[in-house]
């Protein structure tokens, strides 16, 4: 606890501390939250402050150390923060960076023509979410330390600590040797007990850092049990073009390709109380390349911090690329000739999106950002000063003279094999709708049609194809039409457009029931007026419901919302008694039977259940009575609600029993509370 402070103190710092504990009312405002994702937005504002002084020309080492106590440390050879007399505040500089709100040498042309600093509150959020702070400067020929505990200024020897505003002069150093420590202890009544910091994240931010700021080296020390063995140093001399390359995967169709330029815009801003037109300059830096496979990779930053939500500098990015490739590199393109005819030609977004790795920099001062959190730049005029810089620059590299003609070939090539796809897959969807409009022609081949189409009939899809036999012969062929899912229902909770409409069963599903698919989809023309899910009642039959359903929400909405969607829940066990026959849903259900069954001389052990393992072990009968007849079957009515569950848990099916490993592992570390993650070998 601090020392009890003399009343000057307390009358000095009313408005600091009444600013810090704004902070710790609501953290989400300033952080995002108090889970793992808020603590680590303290280690990037205290990282963030020392890439500004490396990006200013003034650092060139960053140093983040994770220490045993949870504490964190960052430290660079800025410099170093002031530490003379503020004249306003008559406590140091160093002491109001670190308790005053939008305190710093970010504002209004100061100490930083750009930074990536949280508006000038990032150091004093840090302090107000700490139990514990310690500030090192080295300047002036000496190292300079202050302390914070519990938000107030102040001096720690050994666990003690008394509250001043003095700095201490530690040790006599060169006075050549500048530079800032900041260490802080976070309070963990403010952050989740689970919060915590990931070295990985560290590590990852860093190298982009160092993309950013070409010739700044940063080291990452983890000193934790168990914690990174080796520390982590990078350094990049090459800039955005060497980020593009590093971000590349798999085989490259082009050279990394560069644009960047210099404009100016005016926005208002308030000087002394009035608002005044402020000229800015605004520096673009863009690097981009397109790789042979489909995923997509584009980052994006302002001054130097990374805008994961985008803002109107990506929005520039996209309009000006998606412009350049539709009038000029795909202008009277031959692969699209036929599909221009039918004015199907220009690329989409999403086509010119197919593979391409791109990073986006814009430098000016005194960014917008939607939310306090800097994940998104507002600031208008930067779309129009980007869309700008790219178009020109692209199009000259385009065009004859510019890039090397293999590579501009390579890009067009591939763009234009995108576009064919989208068409040719949306045109094959058309297709096979037209032809289910016109009957039984075109329709899938496993589909057992009925007879009469309409509101009254209902599709049901069986899960394999040893339930699909008996189906059909239970079934009433007047208004039932079977429909056997045989192969791997498609995830669309993840996977593309493309690739659900490219899967067999959901081609199949989509066909039969002649109404089209996605935003295409028009209920008026469903073929079937009931979808009925008929899957077994394990948990593969689980998993394909929660993918059909999945399936259904994104793809033929209208069905659920109508409430034309139902489950069929066939029985788990069954028993004869006599002439009587009994099922039951459940075991808590069979329980109850057995014991009514028993209430007589009936002895437990004469009453015989037995378990379904699935669809395929019911005959004719048993199907029919559970799934098919409309006066003994039980239909569980299916809502959006269930679709938006399926999705969820769609998503969750394949973390725990998909392909990629390191997501299974990293969710069953995260969620298994009553291991300790020191004892798994991972």
């Amino acid at each position: 606890m601090a020392a009890k402070k003399s009343t000057a103190y307390d009358a000095d710092a009313i408005q600091t501390l009444e600013g810090l504990e704004a902070v710790r009312k609501r953290p989400g405002m300033y952080i995002g939250g108090t889970g793992s994702e808020g603590l680590m937005h303290l280690v990037w504002e205290l990282i963030d402050n020392a890439v500004d002084e490396a990006a200013a020309g003034h650092a060139d080492k960053i140093e983040v150390t994770l220490h045993r106590d949870r504490s964190v440390e960052v430290s660079d050879n800025g410099r170093g923060i002031p530490i003379d007399l503020h004249s306003k505040r008559k406590v140091s500089a160093l002491e109001v960076v670190f308790t005053e709100l939008h305190a710093g040498g970010k504002f209004g042309g100061g100490a930083y023509s750009s930074s990536g600093g949280l508006h000038g509150v990032g150091a004093s959020v840090v302090n107000a979410l700490a139990a514990k702070l310690v500030a090192e400067v080295d300047r002036d020929g000496a190292t300079h330390v202050l302390g914070f505990c519990e938000r107030v200024a102040g001096q720690f020897t050994g666990s003690k600590f008394t509250a001043g505003h003095r700095l201490e002069k530690v040790k006599r150093i060169s006075k050549n040797k500048t530079g800032t420590r900041v260490r802080f202890w976070p309070d963990f009544e403010i952050f989740d007990p689970n919060a915590a910091i990931d070295v990985d994240e560290i590590c990852e931010r860093a190298t982009q850092a160092c993309f950013l700021v070409p010739g700044m080296k940063v080291s990452v020390v983890d000193k934790r049990a168990g914690g990174r063995k080796e520390p982590f140093v990078f350094v990049s001399r090459g800039g955005l073009a060497d980020l593009v390359d590093h971000l590349s995967i798999g085989e490259n169709v082009s050279a990394v390709i560069t644009c960047n330029g210099i404009d100016h815009f005016t926005e208002k801003v308030p000087v002394h109380g009035k608002m005044t037109d402020v000229e800015r300059e605004c520096t673009v830096d863009v690097a981009l390349r397109w790789v042979k496979g489909y995923d997509t990779e584009i980052v994006s930053f302002v001054n130097t911090i990374p805008t994961s939500q985008g803002g109107t500098h990506r929005a520039g990015f996209d309009k000006a690329l998606t412009s350049v490739v539709n009038r000029v590199l795909l202008k009277d393109n031959r692969k699209l000739a036929k599909l221009a005819k039918q004015e199907k030609h220009k690329a989409t977004k999403e086509d010119i999106h197919e593979g391409l790795v791109a990073a986006i920099k814009v430098t000016f001062p005194e960014p917008q950002f939607r939310g306090q959190t800097k994940q998104e730049l507002g600031t208008p005029p930067v779309e129009a000063i980007v869309r700008r810089v790219v178009y020109e620059q692209l199009k000259e590299w385009f065009e004859p003279g510019g890039g090397p003609r293999t590579h501009v070939k390579a890009i067009a090539d591939k763009l234009a094999a995108a576009v064919q796809n989208r068409v040719e897959s949306k045109t094959l969807l058309e297709n096979k709708r037209k032809a289910a409009s016109l009957g039984s022609t075109g329709m899938p081949e496993k589909l057992a049609d009925c007879r009469i189409h309409g509101p009254d009939a209902e599709l049901i899809l069986v899960e394999g194809d040893s339930a699909a036999g008996p189906a059909k012969r239970g079934r009433d062929s007047e208004t039932m039409a079977i429909l056997p899912l045989r192969g791997k229902v498609v995830n669309a909770a993840k996977a593309s457009q493309k690739a659900v409409l490219d899967n067999a069963e959901a081609q199949a599903l989509f066909t039969a029931m002649g109404a089209g698919a996605g935003k295409e989809f028009n209920i008026d023309d469903a073929r079937y007026g009931r979808i009925v899910i008929l899957c077994d009642a394990d948990v593969d039959g689980s998993h394909i419901r929660c993918l059909l359903l999945t399936l259904i929400h994104r793809y033929m909405e209208p069905m659920l919302e109508a409430g034309r969607v139902f489950a069929a829940q066939p029985p788990l066990f069954t028993t004869k008694i006599g002439d009587e026959v009994y099922r039951a849903y459940s075991d808590e259900e069979k329980e109850r039977i057995t014991d009514e069954l028993c209430k007589g001389n009936r002895r437990r052990e004469n009453v015989k259940w037995q378990r379904f393992k699935g669809l395929g072990e019911m005959n004719v009968d048993e199907l029919r009575y559970c799934a098919l007849d409309p006066t003994t079957r039980t239909l569980r009515r299916l809502t959006m609600d269930d679709g938006k569950e399926a999705r969820d848990a769609a998503r969750m099916f394949d973390v725990l029993m998909g392909n990629d490993v390191s997501l299974r592992r990293d969710f069953l570390v995260k969620n298994s509370a009553l291991v300790d993650a020191t004892t798994l070998d991972i």
